[in-house]
């Protein structure tokens, strides 16, 4: 048997060993979740993004949204009272890739869809300090001038077609014509007001 003071003193076993006992209990406790119904089945009356909804999901990760913004209510009191129902995995079956993050320079968005106006959020985005004064938050003014083209909307969707999002046929015929021409603060907005309203089981509303 291996001394406890050999392991210590050589570098390499000891990497070794950590390795395959982190490897272990990681596979414990990811594998089980790729056969739980909960994670793997959408919750009732799940539905998928429109085409302009997920053009401004894109938007948000390419603008970096995500980085300060988490997009997941923990099971926690003082987050349940403020954001609402806490977030459950069988609401994101169909992200890909999920934005749950961790880190929260701003609020939490997992639920913000219908409690502001379009308006607020065109305000917000054009510039936060107007509507937040004590914001950090930076200023989007060319979401307002760039417009979106949609000659790529269908091949996403059909990507995410493969990976499982049940995106309809028509869908997808469509995508491009219902996109063409929109600016991009529209397609975020679109987006953001979608969080929390994907499905009718938990109440958004604070």
């Amino acid at each position: 048997m291996i001394k406890h003071e050999t392991i210590e003193k050589n570098v390499g076993l000891l990497s070794l060993l950590i390795i395959i006992v982190i490897s272990g209990g990681g596979l414990a406790e990811i594998v089980p979740l790729f056969f739980q119904s909960s994670t793997t089945k959408p919750i009732e009356g799940l539905r998928t993004y429109s085409a302009v909804e997920l053009e401004g999901r894109d938007i948000y990760i390419r603008e970096g949204c995500h980085v300060c913004h988490t997009q997941m209510v923990r099971p926690f009191r003082a987050e349940t009272e403020r954001y609402g129902h806490f977030s459950t995995a069988d609401e994101h079956v169909y992200e890909h890739p999920f934005l749950w993050g961790s880190k929260r320079t701003g609020p939490d968005l997992a639920r913000v869809g219908g409690r502001y106006s379009d308006d607020w959020h065109r305000a917000h985005l054009y510039n936060p300090r107007d509507v937040v004064p004590e914001s950090k938050m930076p200023s989007y003014p060319w979401l307002f001038e760039n417009k979106l083209t949609g000659k790529d909307t269908a091949a996403k969707m059909n990507a995410l077609r493969k990976l499982g999002v049940p995106f309809s046929d028509e869908q997808v015929a469509t995508a491009r014509q219902d996109v063409e021409g929109k600016y991009e603060i529209d397609a975020l907005v679109a987006y953001l007001q979608a969080l929390g309203k994907m499905h009718s089981q938990y109440d958004n509303k604070r």
